[in-house]
Formats: structure tokens, C-alpha cells, sequence
């Protein structure tokens, strides 16, 4: 007998996307497409706390190919929380730039969908069409402004690695299917600690764990996501840093230390090189972006390489290490959803205020959009880690996890990210410095324009993302109730 309640977040997405296909046919005020997707995200929500403060624990369905457990429960909580903020994010932007707000919603609700699939998914089966259902309505969203040139280069340079990347995971799964006779994760971790020497397992696990790599953009599976990043709306950028990200890391999990688990020596040393790259390449580049979406895209592969450092403690650490290994990269996760969100709330809200989306166009906005420049400071400060903002809390976990390893090579990885998290000071610091302290750009528009008040939905995504950084950052236990 199939347990409904435990596939209601998923039922309630599924069917918020069916009323707003309908919708966009039927109804001429389009807008209330966008008001649809925000009372059925809202609706999702309800079950996924019902089924927290169920008494029944983990719920398993389709022999154990689809679970419903503490894990999947908290991070459909973070896609939810990520789409709910993208969506108001949407309503204003959508309008002003008059996208076909239906098909919008309608792609962004079915990605949605696959972010909570994902979740659960406790096969390689499941795996795929997760990943799958995350990335293909977003091979569309980001060429959604047609006429704009950047934007169908990040769609198409999205949609041709992306494709690229899905057939490195679904040859890598063929091929761990065909050494293991499983598909399940569990089915599989029972085979792989006597395969762990087979170069061709070896082969699979790599080819899964690059097809992987790309949906977290972590070096070197990283090209797409600057231009990726710039020329798409800014919303769905947004998402691809979040939710997508955090869809990424999800399936990293699961291959990592659900399947692959007794074979942490194969896959442990190619994550430490992707950890130390993204970081360190990403942070390098970053230095010298004037464009703002573009620095946040780098900052974004950085964060990526962040979350990845707890991985290389594998080998190294028990069943209790592993636990901690993923909360520490659950929590960073859950951290940063908040902080770069906030970000890019503030890409959109700010550029339309300076006429410009770069470093020097923003500049001396404290004299005219003081609130947004102190905006700015919360979020830029949080990403580099300052405290109390929630980002410092993120680091400690992870520098934490890395440092009680006991190995030399997790050791020698929580130095270069502690470099890298004062070169990533610089980049932050100096948006808020031409912020606060230098003279007005000449690119600001008149009195009108920069005068005009933020749309209430965006000004309700930058506030909730505030409070949550800042509150997160003075109580971080709020955090780890959910994710230690």
C-alpha cells in the first residue's frame, strides 16, 4: 500500500504545476500564475511538517528505492524554503521584463519537484531522474530572455555540458549496475569494499562522481556556470546557485557515502583535488570580476569547494565521523542557501536602483539607498564568514570536522581553505567598500528611478533572508536541532 503522506510535498508540487498550465491558458491576469506557485509551495510545506512531527520514523517506499527520512525531510525543507524565496524574487522581475510568466512558473514548480524527488531517491534509478528533472527545466529558464544574446549563450552552454555531464553519470551507473548487480544504494555499498581495487569500478565511480561534479559546478566540471550565471534571469540564477547546488550535494551524498561508502579510498583523494581547486581557482578569479552576478558566480564554485572538504574525511574517521562529515556539509548548505539568495535578492533590487549590476556602478549607494548598502554589508560580510552573520557558523563546521580527522591531508586541506577564506574577504569587502565610501557613479539614473520604492515581494525575499542570516549567525544551535 503506497503511504500518501509521505509523497505529499511531491503530490502537492506536482499538481501546483498542473493548476498553473491551466491557469496560463484560462485566466488573462497572468500574474496570479505567480501567486498559484507561492500558495502551493507554501502547501508543500504543510505535510513535510506533518511527516516531522509524525511519531512513525523513517518511511520506506518502492522496496526501499524511495525514503522518507530525517535527511530527505530536511533538505526538501531547504528546497522549498529556496523556491519560495525564488518565487518572490520572480513576481516583480517576471513582470517587468515581460516573460511568458505560465511556462515560467510551470518549469521552475516541475524543477522544484525533482529537488524533492532527489531527496528521497535511494536508488540509482531515482538518482538520475531526480538530477534529471532539477536540471532539464532549467536548460529552458536560463535562456528564458530570447532576445538577449548572453542569455541563449547560458542556455546553450548549460544545456550541452549539462547533457554531457548526465551521460558520464548514467555511463558510470551502467557500469556499477553491471560489477554490483545493484541498484540500490545499500545493495550497492555491500559490494563495493571488495571492488575497490577493480580499475573498472574504480572507472565508474569517477565517471558518476564527475556527472556529479557539474550539477555542484566544482572545478574542473565549472566552465558553464559563469556565463551560465550572467546571462540568465537573475532569479533563476539564484536557483541554480541554491537549489540546483543543493540538489547536486544531495546526489554527492548518496553516491559518496550511502553507495560508495566502504570504497571512501577510491573517491576520497579525487574530491580532496576538486575541493582545493574550486576554492582556490574560483577565489583567484573572482578578484578581478567587476561584474557582481558574475563574482557571485565564482564565490558560488568556491562555496562549492567549501562544501566539499568534510568529504575527504572518509577514510579517516567511524560511523559517528561520516555523521558529522555530512551534517557539517548539510549545515553549510543550509547557511548558504540563505546568504546567496539574500545576494542575489539584492542584485535585482540593487541594480534597478544604480542602472547598473557592477562593482563601480554601485558605487556611493549608501547615500541613496542606504538600506540596501547595509543590506549588503549582511550579506557580503556572511559569505566571507564574519561573525555573528550565519557564515561564520558554516566555516567553524566544517574547519571543525576537518581538523578532528586525525589526517595529515584533511589537515593540509583546512589550510588552503582557510586561505582561501581570506582571499574571498577581498572580493566582499570590496563591493561593500564602493558601497559605502566612494563617490555616486555617474551610471546612477535621476531622482525618479533611483527614489522609486522596492516591490514589496522582493523587499519580503530580502528581509527573510536578513532575519535569517543574522538570527542564524547568533544562534546557530537553530541550525544544528536540524542538522547534527
Amino acid at each position: 500500500m503506497i503511504d500518501y503522506l509521505a509523497l505529499a510535498p511531491e503530490i502537492v508540487i506536482a499538481a501546483t504545476a498542473v493548476v498553473v498550465l491551466l491557469a496560463d491558458m484560462w485566466i488573462v491576469r497572468k500574474y496570479w500564475t505567480a501567486i498559484i506557485a507561492v500558495v502551493g509551495t507554501t502547501a508543500a510545506a504543510i505535510p513535510l511538517v506533518v511527516l516531522a512531527v509524525s511519531p512513525v520514523g523513517e518511511r520506506s517506499l518502492f522496496e526501499g528505492s524511495y525514503v522518507v527520512d530525517p535527511f530527505a525531510l530536511v533538505m526538501k525543507g531547504v528546497f522549498l524554503m529556496a523556491a519560495y524565496v525564488v518565487l518572490l524574487m520572480s513576481f516583480s522581475y517576471v513582470e517587468s521584463d515581460r516573460y511568458y510568466q505560465g511556462e515560467y512558473y510551470f518549469l521552475l514548480l516541475l524543477s522544484i519537484l525533482g529537488s524533492l524527488v532527489l531527496a528521497s531517491a535511494r536508488d540509482l534509478i531515482g538518482l538520475f531522474i531526480g538530477i534529471e528533472l532539477v536540471a532539464t527545466p532549467m536548460y529552458v529558464l536560463a535562456g528564458f530572455r530570447k532576445g538577449d544574446l548572453k542569455s541563449n549563450e547560458a542556455a546553450l552552454k548549460y544545456y550541452l555540458l549539462g547533457v554531457l555531464a548526465s551521460a558520464m553519470l548514467l555511463y558510470g551507473s551502467s557500469f556499477v549496475f553491471g560489477l554490483t548487480g545493484e541498484l540500490t544504494f545499500a545493495g550497492i555499498a555491500s559490494h563495493a569494499g571488495g571492488l575497490v581495487h577493480e580499475p573498472a569500478f574504480i572507472m565508474a565511480v569517477l565517471f558518476i562522481i564527475a556527472g556529479v561534479g557539474f550539477k555542484v559546478s566544482a572545478v574542473p566540471f565549472h566552465f558553464w556556470a559563469p556565463d551560465t550565471y550572467e546571462g540568465a534571469p537573475t532569479p533563476i540564477t539564484a536557483y541554480l546557485s541554491v537549489s540546483s547546488k543543493a540538489a547536486g550535494f544531495v546526489a554527492l551524498i548518496a553516491v559518496t557515502y550511502r553507495a560508495f561508502g566502504p570504497a571512501s579510498a577510491a573517491w576520497a583523494p579525487v574530491v580532496w583535488v576538486m575541493a582545493a581547486l574550486s576554492m582556490t581557482i574560483a577565489n583567484l578569479t573572482a578578484l578581478k570580476q567587476d561584474n557582481i552576478v558574475r563574482m557571485l558566480a565564482y564565490s558560488s564554485i568556491s562555496h562549492a569547494g567549501f562544501m566539499l572538504v568534510p568529504f575527504v574525511v572518509a577514510p579517516y574517521v567511524d560511523a559517528a565521523g561520516i555523521n558529522g562529515a555530512v551534517s557539517a556539509t548539510i549545515t553549510y548548505l543550509v547557511i548558504y542557501a540563505f546568504l546567496n539568495l539574500g545576494a542575489f535578492a539584492l542584485v535585482i533590487a540593487g541594480s534597478r536602483k544604480a542602472g547598473s549590476g557592477t562593482v563601480q556602478g554601485w558605487a556611493g549607494m549608501a547615500t541613496y539607498a542606504p538600506g540596501l548598502a547595509f543590506l549588503g554589508m549582511l550579506f557580503f560580510f556572511g559569505l566571507a564568514g564574519i561573525p555573528p552573520l550565519a557564515g561564520w557558523f558554516a566555516k567553524f563546521v566544517m574547519f571543525r570536522v576537518v581538523l578532528t580527522a586525525g589526517s595529515g591531508w584533511a589537515v593540509g586541506l583546512a589550510v588552503i581553505a582557510a586561505v582561501n577564506s581570506v582571499i574571498a574577504l577581498y572580493y566582499y569587502a570590496r563591493v561593500i567598500k564602493s558601497m559605502w565610501m566612494d563617490p555616486v557613479s555617474v551610471t546612477v539614473p535621476d531622482s525618479e528611478v533611483r527614489d522609486a520604492a522596492v516591490p514589496m515581494t522582493l523587499t519580503l525575499a530580502l528581509g527573510i533572508t536578513a532575519v535569517a542570516v543574522v538570527v542564524l549567525g547568533v544562534f546557530p544551535g537553530i541550525v544544528t536541532s536540524f542538522t547534527f
